[in-house]
């Protein structure tokens, strides 16, 4: 009688769910090898820079530098891509990321719109975009290169040449204002589902101006290698003809010293494309000469 007693007392002891020591993660995950900060442009606007960068000494010459639109939607993959490659011995990790984004946690803040934009010319765009900033690309411009840059290269060691830019939907097409307008501003450009569309295809004079730039009497002395990505199922279909149409004009460009590529995500929708994206830019950003 005892044994079966004692018997029937394991089976239940067994049979009742282990009890687990549980301790909450106050920060939640925390991405590794990151840091971040705050900074106030010269026209007093705040942004929260992101930062991605390997432990140790950096290579001779310094690290290369990707920077990051959207970084409050974007950083995190592009951080974790970096640091994945860390257990091979391709040196594929040993570049700095930064991400740039907005104090308030919005994955894609409205300031986003001013930012990447001119002042809006088409009526019903301007109106539907009222509650929003509007028209600081010149001054946002600025501060990217004339003050986020100076600062990361005084905080990190980081190599002069070997800069880059990733832009999405609006962010790609203000990396193509910067190529376009500033060309020898980094060495590669990714533009991904770039909105070409925006405000009756107004980026297409400063298309041309570059165009026209590249075949004159003197022409750039550098020009940023081009990335153009897009989405096979992006929700607009004109942003696929649209990128479409601008590789095919672009690649006739190879000759006076632009090189471009262009890929199509396959099963990839407008906000996809960025996860797709995130290797295929590092690995870009990584190329040199």
């Amino acid at each position: 009688m005892k044994r079966l007693a004692l018997m029937l007392c394991s089976a239940a002891l067994m049979a009742q769910p282990a009890l687990a020591q549980a301790q909450e993660l106050s920060a939640g995950y925390v991405v590794p090898e990151t840091e971040g900060w705050e900074i106030e442009s010269g026209q007093g606007e705040i942004y929260r820079i992101y930062v991605s960068r390997p432990p140790g000494e950096a290579p001779a010459g310094g690290y290369p530098v990707l920077y990051v639109l959207d970084g409050d939607a974007v950083f995190a993959g592009f951080a974790e891509a970096r640091r994945i490659q860390s257990p091979y011995a391709t040196d594929a990790d040993k570049m700095i990321i930064v991400g740039v984004g907005y104090p308030g946690g919005s994955l894609y803040d409205s300031r986003r719109v001013g930012d990447f934009t001119p002042p809006i010319q088409n009526p019903a765009l301007a109106a539907y975009h009222r509650d929003d900033p509007q028209g600081r690309r010149a001054a946002f411009a600025d501060f990217l290169l004339d003050e986020l840059r100076p600062e990361v290269a005084r905080r990190y060691s980081v190599h002069p040449d070997r800069q880059s830019l990733y832009g999405h939907s609006l962010g790609g097409l203000f990396a193509l204002h910067v190529l376009y307008t500033r060309p020898d501003a980094f060495h590669t450009i990714t533009a991904a589902s770039a909105s070409l569309w925006w405000d009756d295809q107004m980026i297409l004079a400063e298309e041309a101006a570059f165009r026209a730039a590249l075949r004159s009497a003197t022409p750039p002395d550098r020009v940023a290698r081009l990335l153009l990505l897009v989405g096979e199922d992006e929700e607009a279909p004109v942003t696929v003809l649209d990128n479409t149409a601008l590789a095919t004009r672009l690649q006739a460009f190879s000759a006076d010293g632009l090189r471009s590529r262009f890929m199509v995500l396959e099963e990839e929708g407008h906000l996809s494309v960025p996860h797709r994206a995130v290797t295929t830019t590092l690995r870009w950003a990584n190329q040199w000469p």
